[in-house]
């Protein structure tokens, strides 16, 4: 049962849908009876302010939007840009994104609206799949990280004119660094425009980050008051009623015609400007449970089935933590939506997933409007937060739960846990209703807990990651003294130091930090983790198996290779399947069967399917390992080698490359409370030095070697569960001998 805040009815959802109805009535007159010149033409609230931030971008280096869910700031604000001029000269607008997700179906609705295909005017480009010419491209979507590899070749990205980055509320890992790397740009380039698009909560760190000169009082909101009239030279806002924002002093302009050397007509710029665009068309009602309820996937199910049993337009979007949640909540819906298929109401239900590993048509199927007569009811992980328009949304169920990543330097290894998520998350979430009428958000929690328990923003992922491959690309881009870089947030000292201690033990980095031209050059160019790649340097290099390795690190890229349980019947089904191609040597062997065994059946999608192999995962993957081939090829590099059937010389390889990542068998563990329980063989790390109580490491139940006890082993992946086990992931077999001989400055005799 849920309760309207600040209401003791149990009524449900609290609140009664015919009154529901009644105020969608209200809130179409009252749209109908606001001044023309408010509304904008596409319905997007972004066009009211289109004349005030295109000034803004004329006259300040930097300026950061404010927009709510739905305001149009992510489709539109290139456009402007566009249209304005900014791609003359053929120069391009870029957009950064989070996820890659948002990237591909951003770039396919502008081009949509725009009457283009992909590829042309508008275009993406996310790691290892670009849709974009340089001749014809003038809009392009990117993933951040795919942007920081770009100043690998071009440190100034002297082809863009204007770099949008989205999202930059949400704080990830590659958000940050571009933005500290984009403020080193614009003191070289006064004619580049950073336009950053933020949440509220965000926007005075982002302020005093690009500029600490801040225009405060009664003159910045007195210029504000004027964002719909002629411009001002020294502008502080563009104001939206309610909503003021300090900003920068008015833009310096530059003595020159130019801001470059390259001729363009706009001039140089220097300040921040801050626009803030309302989002919400209509208002959201958020409801809380009366009791905090045990099952979230369960409940978040029955909440759906109750908004569609009250029959009324609308469809749903529920948030869960992760794919496996996503799969059963949508197997779940589809039995509800059979067995109400058999009562009187007007609407079917449609059950549609979407998370980060799914293929690019079930991706379109939950972002493309329903049929009439159909219900849709998108579940989805946090990726649907923000970027992603879902047409039709108007009730958002949210569990109030994410699957976070966390990195523990001290030992190494990183967790994924399921935590609550943040306030200003849930507020992300609840934007997503409210787009086409007044909607409605419930949460799975009571007010009480969710005014309590939960965080008021998430912790950045710069504070919380693994920084190995971030520091090698600051290390190729000339940033040799990492903690001195202008950080928005500066990263943990340890997470530092055990970053750099990793590239030095793979020979990337010499004895004064700097990347070591045999070793660390060529690995920063590859877009793959260090010791993937240097895993794949070692075999090109040294052991004469580039085609294996290619095979692998193509199969290992990918979000996965086995297909679901529910594809192939149940998990036991997937365990026969895995059987098939299994190897004592363990999980990367088994792939190289499957890969095998796929090619010898012609990449067969039948045949993918009668062995619980995901066939798109596949596909996805020899993709990647043709990019990374063309890669070597360029550094010089034989790819034309193989180790024919000598298993040895990949397992080598892979030691050469994941050696940091070693366990030894320790000891069987038992419970006592399961009289027929087999145990959990626990390893101990080997580079883990640390006293006290030593980590609990078994292999995770998805590998091969799962039932086996090898005695020595390295992992690709290890992650902390629920339980406190460190489960290993993408497991290997392998010889003591070979830690000593290929990294005798980390180990002695075993």
């Amino acid at each position: 049962m849920f309760q309207k805040p600040g209401s003791l009815s149990k009524a449900a959802f609290g609140v009664k849908f015919d009154g529901q109805q009644q105020q969608q009535h209200h809130g179409t007159a009252a749209a109908a009876a606001e001044p023309a010149a408010k509304r904008p033409k596409n319905g997007l609230p972004v066009e009211s302010v289109r004349r005030e931030l295109l000034y803004l971008v004329e006259s300040h280096a930097t300026v950061v939007v404010v927009g709510e869910t739905g305001c149009g700031k992510t489709t539109q604000i290139p456009r402007f840009l566009h249209e304005a001029g900014w791609t003359a000269d053929g120069y391009q607008v870029v957009c950064t994104q989070p996820r890659r997700v948002a990237a591909v179906s951003i770039a396919q609705r502008v081009a949509d609206e725009m009457g283009v295909a992909v590829g042309t005017t508008v275009g993406y480009g996310v790691r290892f799949e670009d849709a974009s010419n340089q001749a014809t491209t003038r809009i392009k979507y990117v993933t951040d990280g795919l942007l920081l590899r770009e100043m690998m070749d071009d440190p100034l990205l002297t082809k863009y004119s204007v770099i949008m980055v989205d999202e930059a509320h949400e704080r990830s890992l590659a958000t940050d660094t571009l933005l500290g790397l984009l403020k080193k740009v614009q003191r070289r380039r006064p004619d580049l425009r950073l336009v950053i698009s933020s949440a509220t909560l965000e926007v005075d760190r982002l302020v005093a980050f690009f500029d600490s000169s801040t225009v405060r009082g009664k003159a910045a909101a007195a210029a504000a008051a004027g964002g719909g009239g002629a411009p001002s030279r020294t502008p502080a806002v563009v104001s939206i009623p309610g909503r003021v924002y300090p900003v920068q002093h008015g833009a310096r302009q530059s003595s020159s015609s130019s801001g470059s050397s390259s001729g363009r007509r706009w001039r140089g710029a220097t300040g921040t400007a801050v626009v803030s665009i309302p989002g919400r068309v209509y208002p959201v009602q958020v409801h809380y449970l009366l009791d905090n309820c045990s099952d979230y996937v369960q409940a978040a199910v029955q909440t759906v089935v109750d908004i569609h049993r009250e029959d009324v337009p609308g469809d749903v979007l529920v948030f869960l933590t992760g794919q496996e949640e996503v799969e059963s909540a949508v197997r779940m819906l589809d039995e509800e939506a059979r067995r109400l298929a058999r009562s009187r109401l007007q609407y079917k239900l449609m059950a549609a997933p979407m998370y980060a590993g799914l293929p690019g048509a079930q991706q379109r199927l939950a972002l493309e409007p329903a049929a009439r007569g159909v219900r849709k009811v998108v579940v989805a992980t946090n990726i649907a937060e923000t970027s992603l328009t879902i047409e039709g949304i108007v009730y958002v169920v949210d569990c109030c739960f994410v699957k976070q990543r966390a990195y523990n330097p001290i030992v190494g290894l990183e967790s994924l846990l399921v935590a609550p998520t943040s306030k200003a998350s849930c507020m992300q979430r609840a934007g997503r209703a409210g787009r086409v009428r007044p909607g409605h958000a419930f949460r799975l929690c009571t007010e009480e807990s969710w005014q309590q328990l939960l965080p008021k923003a998430s912790v950045p992922e710069m504070q919380r990651s693994d920084l190995a491959g971030l520091l090698l690309q600051l290390k190729a881009l000339g940033i040799d003294n990492i903690m001195r870089f202008d950080w928005l947030a500066p990263p943990p000292a340890e997470a530092a130091v055990r970053g750099l201690e990793l590239l030095h033990a793979l020979g990337a980095l010499d004895g004064d930090a700097k990347l070591t031209p045999s070793t660390g050059t060529l690995l920063a160019e590859l877009p793959l983790e260090p010791q993937l790649g240097a895993a794949l340097l070692a075999a090109a290099t040294r052991f004469g198996c580039c085609q294996e390795l290619l095979t692998l690190a193509g199969m290992l890229s990918v979000p996965a290779v086995w297909a679901s349980p529910a594809a192939v019947g149940g998990k036991r089904a997937l365990e026969e399947a895995k059987a098939k191609f299994a190897a004592a040597e363990g999980d990367l062997v088994a792939f190289l069967n499957v890969h095998r065994a796929w090619l010898e059946h012609g990449k067969s999608h039948r045949w993918s399917s009668r062995n619980g192999i995901h066939q798109h995962g596949m596909l996805r993957a020899a993709e990647v390992s043709q990019q990374l081939c063309r890669k070597l090829k360029r550094m010089g590099l034989d790819t034309n080698s193989s180790c024919e059937g000598d298993v040895d010389k990949v397992l080598k390889a892979v030691t050469a490359g994941l050696f940091m990542n070693a366990a030894q068998f320790d000891h069987t563990e038992y419970d006592p409370r399961a009289s027929s329980d087999a145990g959990s063989n626990v390893y101990r790390l080997l580079r883990h030095m640390q006293p006290g109580r030593p980590l609990k490491l078994r292999i995770h139940a998805s590998s091969v070697l799962a039932r086996t006890r090898p005695q020595l082993l390295l992992f690709l992946r290890c992650q902390q569960n629920d339980e406190g086990w460190y489960e290993m992931q993408a497991v290997t077999a392998v010889e003591p001998d070979w830690l000593t001989e290929l990294a005798p400055g980390v180990f002695q005799k075993l």
